[in-house]
Order: C-alpha cells, then sequence, then structure tokens
C-alpha cells in the first residue's frame, strides 16, 4: 500500500508542485487586491540609539540624531507604523571604539511583517568621541561691590577650596577658573551665602557640559565697623504742644540710625548710643508734617553722609462725646393729613473730635421721619439722622422709636361776611 503510494508520488510529482505554486500565486494575487502594498516615507522620524559607547568617552558631537525611512507595507498596516514607535527601531553600534573620530553605520530592525525597508536617510552616522578627564581645581571667590564708609570687608571664608572638575578632555583643557561671584554691595553685617559654581575659559564665559563635585560652597564673609566708626540710634528731640484738642500720635526719622566717626575713637566709643536732633517744634500744630532737621552732634564727631534726617510727625484729633437735642422732621406726609410726634424731640449722642464738635450747631444736623405710605392712625416709628458733619459720627438716637400719629388735617372754617346797616337819614 505505502509503496504504491510513494509510487503515484513520484510519478506526479510534478504536477502537485505547480498546482501548489499556482494556489500560492491565486492567494497572493487575492490578498495583494484586497489590501495592496504602498511604498512612502514614514510620517515620523525615528531616533537614533547609540549602543555599546564606552563609560570614560564621551560624545561631543553627530551629524544625525534621527533617520528617514522609507517603507513598503500593506496598506492597512501603516496607521500602526506612523503612530506605534515601539515597532521600528534604529541604532549604531559603537563597541571596541575609542577616542576619535568615526563613521558608523546606522541599523535599522522593523517588528511587522510584512513590511519592508526600501532606503533609509542617511545611512551612516558621523561622530566624535572624547575620552572623559577628572581634575581637582581651585575654587576662586570674587568680590563684587562696595560695603558703606566706615565698613570694612575682611578675609572670606570658603566651606571647599577645591572641587572635582570632570567632563571631555576638551572642555576640561578650556577651563581657566573654578568662580564664585559674591556681591557685598551695601552690606553692613556678616553674611554666609551658598553660591553655585561656575567653570569659566579664559574669557570669563562659562562652559557648559561640565560637571561639578560639589557645584556649591558657602562663603561667610565677614564684615564689621572700622575703628573709630560707630552706628548709632538718631533721637528725636521736641518742644512745644500740639493745639488744644490735637494730640501727637507718632514720629519718626529717616533714617533711624547713621554711622558717626572720629579720628578720636575714645570719643565714638563714650556715645550712649544715640545722637539727638535739634528740637522739632510741635507748637499749635494740627495736622501731620515733616521736618528736615540737623544732627545736634557732640564736638569732636561727624557722621557719615548727610547730617539732616526727615522727620515724620503723626498728629490727630482728640475724639470725645456730645449730647444734642433736636425737634423731629416729617418728610413724605400724604397730602390732607397732619403728623403729631411723641416726643417731638429726641437726644443725639455724637462722637468726633474735640474741635469739631465744639463748632457743631444744631442746625448742622437733621433727624427726620419718613412717613412715605403711612395712612391716617398711630405708628411705632425709628427716626434716622439726615445728615452729618464729615469726621461726626452717630452714636444713638435717645428715644430711639418715637409715637407718630397721622389724622386728617383740620379744614378751614369760613368767616361769614358782615354787612353793614344803612343809615337813616
Amino acid at each position: 500500500m505505502i509503496a504504491s503510494i510513494l509510487r503515484w508520488l513520484k510519478k506526479n510529482l510534478g504536477t502537485l508542485l505547480l498546482s501548489l505554486i499556482l494556489a500560492v500565486v491565486v492567494w497572493v494575487s487575492a490578498v495583494t487586491s484586497s489590501d495592496p502594498n504602498v511604498e512612502r516615507f514614514l510620517t515620523r522620524s525615528v531616533e537614533i540609539k547609540l549602543t555599546g559607547k564606552a563609560p570614560e568617552l564621551k560624545l561631543m558631537k553627530s551629524s544625525n540624531t534621527t533617520v528617514r525611512l522609507k517603507l513598503k507595507a500593506p496598506q492597512s498596516l501603516w496607521e500602526r507604523l506612523d503612530s506605534d514607535p515601539s515597532l521600528i527601531s534604529a541604532w549604531a553600534d559603537l563597541s571596541n571604539l575609542g577616542a576619535g573620530e568615526y563613521t558608523v553605520p546606522i541599523q535599522v530592525k522593523i517588528d511587522l511583517s510584512p513590511v519592508r525597508l526600501v532606503s533609509q536617510e542617511p545611512l551612516e552616522l558621523s561622530l566624535t568621541l572624547e575620552p572623559i578627564l577628572s581634575e581637582l581645581r581651585p575654587v576662586t571667590l570674587l568680590i563684587t561691590g562696595k560695603t558703606p564708609l566706615g565698613y570694612q570687608a575682611t578675609d572670606p571664608q570658603l566651606s571647599v577650596s577645591e572641587v572635582l572638575l570632570s567632563g571631555p578632555a576638551t572642555l576640561v583643557a578650556q577651563v581657566t577658573q573654578i568662580q564664585a561671584r559674591l556681591d557685598i554691595e551695601g552690606m553692613t553685617e556678616t553674611l554666609t551665602q551658598q553660591i553655585t559654581l561656575q567653570p569659566l575659559n579664559a574669557a570669563d564665559q562659562p562652559i557648559e557640559g561640565l560637571t561639578l563635585s560639589p557645584n556649591q560652597v558657602s562663603v561667610t564673609q565677614p564684615i564689621s565697623l572700622l575703628g573709630g566708626y560707630r552706628n548709632v540710634i538718631v533721637k528725636v528731640v521736641t518742644q512745644g504742644n500740639v493745639a488744644n484738642g490735637y494730640r501727637l500720635t507718632n514720629y519718626f526719622a529717616s533714617p533711624s540710625s547713621i554711622i558717626v566717626f572720629s579720628s578720636n575713637p575714645a570719643l565714638v566709643d563714650a556715645l550712649p548710643g544715640y545722637v539727638e536732633t535739634v528740637p522739632l517744634d510741635l507748637t499749635d500744630a494740627i495736622d501731620d508734617f515733616e521736618a528736615l532737621l540737623e544732627l545736634d552732634l557732640p564736638s569732636g564727631i561727624s557722621v557719615v553722609g548727610d547730617s539732616r534726617v526727615l522727620v515724620q510727625v503723626s498728629i490727630a484729633a482728640i475724639e470725645s462725646s456730645l449730647t444734642i437735642s433736636l425737634p423731629i422732621e416729617v418728610t413724605n406726609l400724604a397730602p390732607g393729613l397732619q403728623a403729631l410726634i411723641s416726643p417731638s424731640t429726641v437726644d443725639v449722642i455724637l462722637s468726633g473730635p474735640v474741635p469739631v464738635l465744639n463748632d457743631l450747631r444744631p442746625e448742622d444736623i437733621r433727624v427726620k421721619v419718613n412717613l412715605e405710605g403711612f395712612e391716617i392712625g398711630i405708628h411705632q416709628l425709628i427716626p434716622v439722622i439726615d445728615f452729618l458733619p464729615a469726621q461726626i459720627q452717630k452714636i444713638s438716637i435717645l428715644p430711639a422709636t418715637v409715637e407718630v400719629t397721622i389724622l386728617l388735617a383740620p379744614t378751614s372754617t369760613p368767616t361769614p361776611a358782615v354787612l353793614s346797616t344803612p343809615s337813616v337819614p
């Protein structure tokens, strides 16, 4: 039986192979007719990854970072190819390469069938590798700015005097200093700052692509007064009194402290910690004001800068209260009606500056009840103050409620005419 089958297969092998080939051709034709192959460039560029680079080397420059691919694939696969970056990878193998300039092939892998690579741009990658160097370099501290007159900056202290500089050999060779910059402009006391270090070239320009360890340094800069100099408070001296009904609320000098000096340091040391101004006259003052005052300096003492200070003075009126009895006015009473108010007057308690209260007249204030919409009858209403002078505040109205009786207004009775009696001749 088996022998017969084998003889048949041998006799008909050619026919069987031809049939198989024809079947495959028919299948491929059917598939391609419904999902034709499309040849075009990928809509995105593929990033070139570098593999095998020795850790002691640094890539300094590369001709390209991406590769453009032209593919041939069934139309149904192009959406995935354009959107899924995991399907295609590109790389350049840097294994066994030392420092120098190289041109290496760019390899491409496509993880989707039946996609075929038609072309790529570029085919090769030009690059330069440099050895990484590490060197200890000293830290240079640059002090900028000046302290005010009378102060001095002494030797600064750095937390570290040198740092480890690492990077490509050509960049390391360009570094002329590792600089820390500290600005002391206007500083009057010792300061400590964390400063970021910066590698600079011969033109004092920063160099990128290098690392420093540590990359910061703590700098302490002592600042103190020179001998014969002293920082003292300004004490404002006053004379006279503000006007009656007013009070002095505040005053302050600008600057509030000054630097004094003397060729005889003992005179400076003998100061009580302040210097006085010439007297500030407050006589009859009723409002805020400013005054430029000279300093009353002891003999042998001078001041650094201007010998005058600006004194700002704040004055406020003394607050008090006042009770005043006022009549109640009626507003918006309907025609043909009259109103009787009980009580007809109220006590109004006011508060405000004493001078304003003293000048207040009864006619300066109006108390009213609004009768709009009210009809005949007895009503309990709250009187209100219609007008108050500036700076005056109402505390209360007593009583707070008054009784208002609304009546018909009386009509006038006509007076009958008196006829004269004719005289009898």
